[in-house]
This record gives structure tokens, C-alpha cells and sequence, in this order.
């Protein structure tokens, strides 16, 4: 899809260029996408936008936790320890970014007023678990997961750190959690989603429509339906698990390469497209897509997440930040 150029404003040390796609006349219409760069090296592989405005972004070629305003330019670099590569960054219900750290084997909590870095070590006995995204329940309880094939939680109330081996070795890589409150994860390798038991934390296991689709990501809705992102297979997948059924949308154009899937408040599921250089949004009402090319080459855009009216995501390979306004 064609893009019009709106707008290139410098300022603040940041460089903003504002696309949207050619649309039909309508609400969606006004959608558009600007870019923020960050600095050389800053590798932006997740986001989370926070309540005040800002933007927190896990730098894992940096070893940091980085901290954008979008209204001034500022960008705050946070050193998260020693070897660090963090992977995920979520807002916590206290406010705070929490971070599956990587590179030291722990969770993270940065405290948003002071910067202090707190880390929750797994247990020695884990191993590495080559940590990836987290997520809290409905009981503040975060759970987390390992490609190693590792899946746990944390109590942030007692600072507790449990850990299980998950079902069919490594693999264990997005995370979501319902409005009743279930925790669900995909795993890439393993080919299949799982629902984690809070109390046990077993594992039952899903698998897709298609042997070999590779679930990557994987969000919940308002109502409870879980969009998982096909790596291997391309498209989304929308599962019921009330009727346990599947039903799988494919990328407009490309047949492999859905990275990350994201539902914002409308309901309306948003995937990053490696193949197609772009994003793409998913209507499920009316089962069409908008797409959201990248301007330049390799944006590599991971997880991605938002606030009404903002869907966010990192351009991994240019060092930049998106977000499409709407």
C-alpha cells in the first residue's frame, strides 16, 4: 500500500517523520504512523507505553532500559546490571516497567520516580532460561517465560521466584492474560499454546489449526478469545477456548514471518509483518486489514503495545520507535 509523507519535524534531538497509508475516506482516514529515533545502538525490542506519556523500551544490544517522551525528545537510558539483555517490558499494576531480563537471569523492576533497578533472581537451580515476556494476572501475581522451555512466576509481595519446566522442551516465548484472570503462553518451537494452571502451574497444551504454524505471540481480547501470531505459518490465529476452536486470518500478502500481535482497547489486532516491512491492523468485525509500511528497510518491529489511541512497537533494526495514532 502507498504512503503519503505528512510531515519531518526535528526537535529535542529527535527525528520525527510522520506516513499514513492511503486510505478510503472515513475514521480511518486519520490513522498515521510517525517514527522517533533513538540512539545509535539502542536496539529497541520491546515497548510499553505508560500512563504519563512516555514510552519505556527494553535496549538489549545496550544493555538498558530506555525511557522516551514523545512531547519533548527526552530519551532516559537506565543500566540494568552487569551483562544485561533484556527482551520484555511491561507496566506493572503499580506503575512501574518490569523486565525479563536475559542477560542476568532475573526479573527487573525499575522504580519510574528514583530509576533503582530491583532484581528477582530464578533459582539456581533453573538454569538459564534465556527469559523473553512477562505478564501480571488478576491477583498482581507476574508469570514470565524462557525459550530455554521455562515458564514461572513472581510474587512481587514477597519477592518469590517459582519456575517450571514446560511441556515439550524450549520454547516458551509470548504471554497473555484474560479479563477471568487465566495466564496463557505460545511456544515457538514447541508449536503450541498452553494454558498454565495458577495454583499447580502445569501446563495444558493446545496445538494449532496446522502442524508447524509456530505461535510467537499471543494476546487476549475483551472477551477472552486468545490471537496468537503464526511465525512459520504467517497470519493470526483467533482461539475460543470455550468452544476450543480455531479460525486463522493470513497476512495480506505475506505467508510467513508474523512476529508479534497485539489487541488495543477496540478489539482490533495489530501484527507486525517482517515480511511485508510493516504493520498491519486487523479489524475482526469486518475481517480486513490497514497496512502501516515501515519507510525504511529492516524495521524489524517486535512486541508491540498501546494506549487508547496509540499502538506502539520498536523498529529493532533502525533504532527506532513507532506508533500509529488513530
Amino acid at each position: 500500500m502507498s504512503v503519503k509523507e505528512m510531515a519531518v519535524i526535528t526537535g529535542a534531538g529527535a527525528l520525527v517523520l510522520a506516513l499514513a497509508p492511503v486510505l478510503p475516506a472515513g475514521p480511518a482516514a486519520a490513522a498515521q504512523a510517525t517514527f522517533y529515533q533513538l540512539p545509535s545502538g539502542a536496539y529497541p525490542h520491546d515497548v510499553a507505553p505508560a500512563a504519563d506519556g512516555t514510552v519505556w523500551y527494553s535496549g538489549q544490544a545496550k544493555g538498558i532500559l530506555g525511557r522516551f517522551d514523545p512531547r519533548s525528545g527526552a530519551n532516559e537510558e537506565i543500566p540494568l546490571g552487569p551483562g544485561a539483555a533484556p527482551h520484555g517490558v511491561i507496566i506493572g499494576p503499580d506503575g512501574a516497567p518490569w523486565v525479563t531480563e536475559g542477560g542476568q537471569n532475573a526479573i527487573v523492576r525499575v522504580d519510574p520516580a528514583t530509576l533503582a533497578v530491583k532484581l528477582y533472581p530464578l533459582p539456581k537451580e533453573t538454569g538459564w532460561a534465556n527469559l523473553n515476556t512477562a505478564v501480571f494476572d488478576r491477583r498482581g501475581i507476574l508469570w514470565f517465560t524462557g525459550q530455554s522451555g521455562v515458564h514461572g512466576r513472581v510474587d512481587p509481595a514477597t519477592g518469590k521466584v517459582e519456575t517450571w519446566h514446560s511441556p515439550r522442551g524450549a520454547g516458551s516465548y509470548g504471554i497473555a492474560a484474560t479479563p477471568s484472570g487465566e495466564v496463557w503462553f505460545a511456544s515457538l518451537a514447541g508449536d503450541y499454546i498452553g494454558r498454565i494452571d495458577r495454583d499447580t502451574g502445569t501446563v495444558t497444551v493446545v496445538d494449532p489449526p496446522r502442524k508447524g504454524s509456530g505461535p510467537r505471540r499471543i494476546w487476549s481480547d475483551s472477551k477472552g478469545m486468545l490471537w496468537v501470531s503464526f511465525w512459520t505459518a504467517g497470519g493470526v490465529g483467533r482461539y475460543d477456548p470455550a468452544t476450543r476452536s480455531w479460525k486463522v486470518w493470513s497476512m495480506p500478502k505475506s505467508t510467513s514471518g508474523t512476529y508479534a500481535v497485539y489487541v488495543d482497547d477496540k478489539d482490533r489486532v495489530w501484527a507486525a509483518d517482517w515480511a511485508a516491512n510493516a504493520i498491519q491492523r486487523f479489524d475482526p468485525e469486518t475481517e480486513t486489514f490497514i497496512t502501516f509500511p515501515s519507510d525504511k528497510p529492516g524495521a524489524s518491529v517486535r512486541q508491540m503495545q498501546g494506549r487508547p489511541g496509540e499502538t506502539w512497537g520498536g523498529e529493532s533494526g533502525t533504532d527506532r520507535l513507532v506508533v500509529v495514532r488513530d
